[in-house]
């Protein structure tokens, strides 16, 4: 199946593209302000009839989804390739097939999880993996209750990923506005009832978080409608229906879905072990604060990504130099501003009872800037050469961070895992990044100059002015962000041959 880039009927309509990727990207704006309004007086609600100790546990528990992203063994990339590929969703049997994969894969994966929150629970290891930041009255219950539910709910993810794949990404992002009404309403209603639960306030940001996967599957199962549910009854025939190949699609997405996480958010288990509460309380809070500002600068980077990819489909040599300074300033700025704003937020949060030191501040505006910096060119290297350069820099960020973040705890307390962030950022992701994609763009450049007289004589076959990767089929996102958007990118022609997708080679 190829993609024609040429003349007035192939040209791709970057317009209509551009106007799909803003919708999403205002669509998360507006939810994440939403929910950082709703965020900030829940933070004051915990804090002030629950305590600080109650907010340190509950923002240490809430890390495990960003800890366990690699839960759907990189699942998404199959589903989301099998619905964006297809011109007939609601019939087409591939696509069936993908549905089932993806259910199977998942129960089992939840499942695994679910019995390992019961193990570690009865066991009592809780204390030993998550250190003080758990509370002797009920810490170690909840954290298992929270990983079962996130164990249970991931089968019913599937959803997302059909919206992903379906091109209806704003509809996903506009549900999680669900979440932080629903937090605050339960915990305002616990509050005024004087339910005692303290230890468990994480559990309910898990089942509040479990909505957005039922609202997305119960509309994904609308735009498909018979596919979703015909696959649940097929999931338990393995022998008599059979699905698609998955680990060579998966293995490249589930390599950067366990090294980020791992190296970007052990920062509260780290201050849990080697400092202590009132360290975590202030880490958490400034997380939720700055958290506000990185999701926003993300909900924009993701914007760029079909720029990029448009451009390798028709041929262009598309520069992100110029995005990459001006995410940069933006960063700042935004950073800038809500380190200025931050202390009369953080007193308004916690009512006093947390301070951000000089420290964090700063840790974070620089944080803010080389993430934002970096959303460019991460969007640029959404190519199989440019997913395969990433690998080995993030996997060295792992140790890196780790151990910056340790030292810096010693010496600046609860700002050392901002700063070990921040310095790895730049050293294992923009500057490699920056390097590679200036040589990418200087060959780029030479090809297209070498190769456009060339282009007239090619097949009549719909792959004029397609790179060799696009042909392929190849691309794929590699930033933690979006890596799940991302993957739709190659659907068309991750269908060849048998019908059942690529070869390990050839199908990511």
């Amino acid at each position: 199946m190829s993609r024609s880039t040429t003349g007035a009927a192939g040209r791709p309509r970057r317009g209509g593209a551009m106007a799909a990727v803003g919708s999403t990207a205002a669509t998360k704006v507006i939810v994440m302000g939403l929910s950082g309004v709703l965020g900030i007086i829940t933070s004051r609600m915990i804090i002030q009839n629950f305590g600080t100790d109650a907010y340190a546990q509950y923002g240490l528990l809430s890390t495990f989804p960003t800890l366990l992203p690699f839960a759907d063994l990189g699942i998404a990339a199959i589903v989301i390739n099998a619905v964006a590929g297809s011109s007939s969703v609601r019939t087409d049997d591939f696509v069936k097939r993908s549905i089932v994969t993806a259910f199977r894969v998942l129960l089992v994966s939840g499942g695994i999880m679910v019995a390992v929150a019961l193990l570690i629970t009865l066991a009592g290891w809780w204390p030993v993996l998550l250190g003080e930041g758990l509370l002797p009255d009920g810490g170690s219950l909840a954290a298992g209750l929270c990983l079962a539910v996130f164990g249970l709910v991931i089968p019913l993810t599937v959803g997302q990923r059909i919206l992903v794949g379906l091109k209806k990404t704003s509809t996903q992002v506009a549900s999680q506005a669900v979440v932080a009404p629903f937090m605050l309403l339960a915990i305002g209603s616990a509050v005024m009832f004087s339910v005692p639960v303290g230890s468990y306030l994480a559990v309910i940001s898990y089942v509040a978080n479990s909505l957005v996967s039922v609202i997305c599957l119960i509309v994904a199962a609308r735009a498909l409608s018979p596919q979703i549910g015909s696959a649940v009854k097929l999931v338990p025939r393995i022998r008599s229906y059979r699905g698609v190949p998955a680990l060579g699609l998966a293995w490249p997405m589930l390599v950067q879905m366990i090294a980020l996480p791992v190296a970007m958010q052990t920062g509260r288990l780290l201050l849990s072990h080697l400092a202590g509460p009132d360290e975590l309380a202030q880490y958490n809070l400034a997380s939720q604060l700055f958290g506000i500002v990185l999701q926003t600068v993300a909900a924009a980077g993701i914007a760029l990504w079909p720029v990029y990819a448009a451009a390798r489909s028709a041929g262009r040599v598309e520069s992100p130099t110029v995005p990459t300074l001006w995410f940069l300033l933006g960063g700042l700025v935004l950073g800038t501003a809500l380190a200025v704003l931050s202390p009369f937020l953080a007193r308004f949060v916690s009512g006093g009872a947390i301070t951000l030191d000089g420290w964090m501040l700063v840790g974070f505006v620089v944080f803010v800037g080389l993430q934002a910096a970096k959303y460019p060119v991460g969007m640029y290297m959404t190519d199989k050469t440019g997913l395969v350069f990433q690998v080995l820099p993030i996997v060295l960020m792992v140790p890196l961070n780790l151990g910056l973040s340790w030292w810096f705890i010693g010496q600046v307390g609860a700002a050392g895992p901002v700063l070990g962030s921040a310095i790895s950022v730049a050293l294992c992701q923009l500057v490699p990044n920056l390097w590679y994609v200036s040589r990418d763009l200087g060959r780029r450049r030479a090809e297209a100059a070498a190769g456009g007289a060339a282009g007239d004589d090619a097949d009549d076959d719909g792959t004029v002015g397609l790179d060799v990767d696009e042909q392929r089929g190849d691309e794929t996102a590699t930033d933690q962000a979006i890596v799940e958007r991302a993957a739709a990118e190659p659907a068309s022609d991750a269908r060849s041959g048998d019908g059942r997708g690529d070869g390990p080679e050839e199908a990511r």
